[in-house]
């Protein structure tokens, strides 16, 4: 989606992954209803919105999502909904939850909790030397033991695509719960949550989608709703870890919800885009003298993370705004188990949306070389080293490094960095 910018020159936003930009309908139903609750207010907007045509947004995520309308329910954001579930769990002492290295610091910080709550162990799956999960790893160490897997789809950190459905496949026959974060997939991948087997899955509504701040959704399986998975090598037996849910996650208000809705009907009615253009895109950065490219798994969807040798991100960030690219700079402390993170240096990521046109790579290529250009030529002060990552810590702890220039952040051993401990996926 192209618009002027304050200096009437040609947009390329390339930011789905952190706020893809909002279509003129979804705009205008938001300001309409806002508009609506301020001079009526909130009943008002509740009856106007209940009169009206077409499906609700729960039929939506039904279609989106391929699961019953009853199964879904608009959220405040994939965290507020994945940490709500939690809430619901109450894994023993001697159990094991799972996450990998592509979790977000918002569902670390939730499994952190839950850690800390319940006194289970916390491990990380850990990477093959060509980027991609250990399913190998995953398949030799389940057991009735593991209590919750926790998988992201889409990384943001590089844009890997994990394979979340033979994930499904592998937990199937087990005990464990299985959570997935889709937040940088919907929008851009299909989602096929019976397919894949999750009992949560959970995506924000501002990203890929194009819907407003502060949406989402999140679908629960039937069975995993009400209780949480017991476990069989406490004290007590079946049941005995049993508890009532505490309650819903945050519902956005019905003005963001009635933006969403249309969000939704946006997306399934355009058209699929004529051409990926992730490759071209990553072309652009190749050529690009001083740029590296982030390492990533073997399949990417949507989102490409690099840094240049010269130019730190933020200027460059900085940079390219001026000259009507919208990129995002990413920290070490948003994905710290990633081995991105190594070193602690951010970096610039780029990201397509449905909406994005061979046009807008080419104003960004032409915007990436007027950028680095003035930058380049631009006397700045030399910058403090930046603090170590988690990831960092890890890795240094660990040594070695594995292939494609992948580090090995895990290593037989459990790393204590103040009160956060992970154990190592061995």
């Amino acid at each position: 989606m192209n618009a002027p910018t304050h200096h009437g020159q040609r947009t390329a936003h390339l930011d789905a992954a952190g706020t893809g930009p909002m279509p003129d309908a979804v705009r205008a139903v938001l300001a309409d209803c806002t508009a609506r609750d301020d001079r009526f207010g909130a009943r008002a907007l509740d009856e106007h919105l209940a009169a009206g045509p077409g499906p609700g947004i729960r039929e939506r995520l039904g279609r989106l999502l391929g699961v019953p309308a009853r199964d879904t329910l608009p959220v405040t954001g994939a965290a507020d909904a994945f940490d709500a579930f939690l809430a619901r769990l109450d894994p023993g002492p001697r159990d094991r939850i799972w996450t990998t290295p592509h979790e977000g610091v918002a569902q670390l910080t939730s499994l952190h909790a839950l850690r800390d709550r319940t006194r289970c162990r916390l491990d990380v799956v850990p990477l093959r030397p060509d980027g991609d999960l250990d399913l190998d790893w995953m398949r030799a160490h389940i057991g009735p033991d593991v209590a919750l897997v926790s998988a992201v789809h889409v990384s943001a950190a590089c844009g890997t695509a994990n394979p979340v459905h033979e994930i499904g496949r592998i937990l199937t026959p087990h005990r464990a719960r299985y959570a997935v974060d889709a937040s940088h997939s919907a929008g851009q991948l299909p989602l096929d949550a019976a397919r894949i087997g999750c009992d949560l899955l959970t995506a924000d509504g501002w990203r890929f989608l194009r819907g407003p701040q502060d949406t989402g959704f999140a679908y629960t399986r039937p069975g995993a709703r009400d209780t949480s998975p017991t476990s069989p090598t406490s004290p007590g037996g079946p049941g005995a870890h049993a508890r009532p849910a505490p309650g819903q996650p945050p519902v956005p208000a019905p003005a963001a919800v009635a933006a969403l809705n249309t969000a939704l009907a946006h997306h399934a009615a355009a058209p699929p885009p004529l051409q990926d253009l992730l490759p071209r895109l990553r072309a652009v950065l190749e050529r690009t003298p001083g740029v590296e490219l982030l390492p990533a798994g073997r399949d990417r969807a949507g989102i490409l993370a690099f840094r240049h040798h010269e130019v730190p991100a933020a200027r460059l960030r900085r940079a390219l705004a001026r000259h009507g690219a919208v990129l995002a700079k990413t920290v070490a402390q948003e994905h710290p188990l990633h081995p991105a993170a190594a070193g602690g240096a951010p970096a610039v990521r780029a990201s397509v949306h449905r909406g994005t046109t061979a046009q807008d790579i080419d104003h960004f290529a032409r915007a990436l070389r007027d950028a680095l250009r003035e930058e380049r030529h631009t006397p700045t002060a030399p910058a403090p080293a930046p603090a170590p990552a988690p990831a960092a810590a890890l890795a240094a702890a660990a040594g070695g490094a594995g292939g494609r220039g992948w580090p090995s952040p895990y290593a037989g051993r459990t790393v204590r960095r103040g009160h956060l401990t992970l154990h190592s996926a061995t």
